[in-house]
């Protein structure tokens, strides 16, 4: 069987913020509420933002069977857990025979919709995870703490399906 086009795309997305997680997971409170100029917020607070939004983008994307994920109060390693969750939705989403074109409607609480096609939901879900991720990363720089490698060629490289040959002589 062929893997779906967006199978790495999304399973990049879920392992590098896990991976966040779980170093963040190390930090002490006082280091969690930590911000820096020019980004979304504190680290927990960018990081609840990353997870319950990515089960929100889910939630739209599955006509609400994937549940939304109440991450108000979660440390690290409960967000963990969500993005766990939320990888076997995303690699059963991308499976499917998916249109770009189809409109996915999302419904807020205050009666109003948001319409966009499918292709822009998914390049957004994965744009909003590396956007904050790298904030996240720019803040635990600035606390000292060396941030997780977290990018594409290093998903690539822990399955050994990324090669260096090097030209002989």
């Amino acid at each position: 069987m062929t893997t779906p086009l967006l199978h790495d795309a999304f399973g990049h997305h879920v392992w590098a913020t896990i991976r966040l997680l779980d170093v963040c997971g190390s930090l002490g409170p006082e280091q969690l509420e930590t911000g820096a100029e020019g980004t979304f917020g504190s680290i927990i607070d960018t990081l609840r933002h990353i997870v319950g939004a990515d089960s929100a983008y889910l939630y739209a994307l599955t006509g609400g069977q994937h549940p939304l994920a109440d991450v108000g109060n979660m440390g690290p390693a409960a967000m963990r857990s969500v993005m766990e969750n939320n990888l076997e939705a995303w690699q059963s989403l991308t499976r499917g025979d998916l249109d770009p074109d189809t409109n996915v409607i999302r419904y807020h609480d205050d009666g109003s919709e948001n319409h966009a096609p499918l292709g822009i939901r998914l390049a957004q879900a994965l744009h909003h995870g590396t956007d904050h991720r790298s904030q996240v990363c720019t803040v635990l720089t600035t606390l000292g703490v060396e941030p997780p490698a977290i990018d594409v060629w290093d998903y690539a490289d822990k399955d050994g399906r990324l090669a260096e040959i090097t030209p002989t002589p």
